[in-house]
């Protein structure tokens, strides 16, 4: 019988060979169109400007083109000169100074009521069922149904306009407050308790700082939607304000200047918007951690 040779000391067996599937390279991923794959600074202001281009192209193209009638959309050129003959002629920084007095003067007033209740209905569930259902009944009630009673009660001046935003916001406030307070980590509060907190000291040390971020992120966000109802409150009775100068235009079929204070709006509102995000990321860096 013939014997087997044996395997030398140090010499390794050959490898077996791979299939084909897993010897081909891994694809080539494209990291700017991956799946959550962030985009820097830059792209994303570029990409943001670059949207707004385009929707300018195809907006003077259909309208320098002659596909929509100017009675019923006016191009960007004369966009441009109905908005130079309101600054000029009609004082429209006045009525743009009355919108955001009228905003930010409802929204303040709401934030003032919304957010101690909220923080109320969050940390005490004893006043979350007492308030939450009417709160959230009061929530899905449109701010333009209580027009016609406010003008009976407080009359068409500036009262009437603060008190549609006001309640266009202040349920909304309450109710997101009062989740995000709600939502605070029990182990933070019974490690309060461990030492020594009392009730009082729980709300103000461990729930109203944990949640202050949230807080700010939630009136920004109302922020936003209050810019909605200050056009709703401008409408009915008023001398004043963008809201005023789109009604007068639409009765002269002007559609570039109501086109113009659209856009004055949510120019307005951007704003607003990044002034707040800003502050809320000076004042609470430590979220974002």
């Amino acid at each position: 019988m013939q014997a087997t040779s044996p395997i030398r000391s140090g010499s390794a067996a050959a490898p077996a060979p791979l299939p084909a599937a897993a010897a081909r390279k891994p694809a080539r991923r494209s990291r700017s169109w991956a799946p959550l794959e962030p985009v820097s600074p830059r792209a994303r202001w570029m990409l943001g400007v670059g949207f707004f281009v385009l929707f300018m192209v195809v907006w003077a193209a259909v309208t320098l083109g002659g596909l929509v009638s100017p009675t019923f959309l006016a191009s960007p050129v004369t966009m441009v000169k109905e908005a130079w003959l309101l600054f000029t002629e009609f004082n429209f920084i006045h009525d743009i100074g009355m919108t955001v007095w009228r905003v930010f003067g409802g929204f303040i007033l709401a934030a003032v009521v919304a957010v101690p209740l909220g923080i109320a209905m969050g940390a005490y569930k004893p006043v979350e069922a007492f308030l939450e259902p009417f709160v959230s009944f009061c929530r899905y009630l449109p701010a333009s149904a209580f027009i016609p009673l406010l003008i009976l009660w407080a009359g068409i001046g500036e009262t009437q306009k603060l008190l549609v935003i006001f309640i266009g916001s202040v349920f909304q406030i309450i109710l997101m407050v009062a989740v995000t307070v709600g939502g605070a980590r029990k182990d933070l509060v019974e490690a309060a308790y461990t030492l020594g907190a009392d009730s009082r000291g729980i709300v103000r040390r461990v729930l109203i700082p944990g949640a202050a971020p949230g807080i700010a992120e939630t009136l920004r966000l109302v922020l936003g939607w209050a810019w909605t109802y200050v056009i709703v409150a401008e409408l009915i009775g008023s001398s004043s304000g963008i809201g005023h100068m789109i009604t007068d235009s639409q009765a002269l079929l002007n559609t570039g200047q109501i086109i113009f204070g659209i856009i004055v709006i949510g120019v307005i509102g951007l704003i607003s918007d990044f002034v707040f995000k800003a502050i809320n990321k000076r004042l609470f860096a430590w979220a974002s951690l």
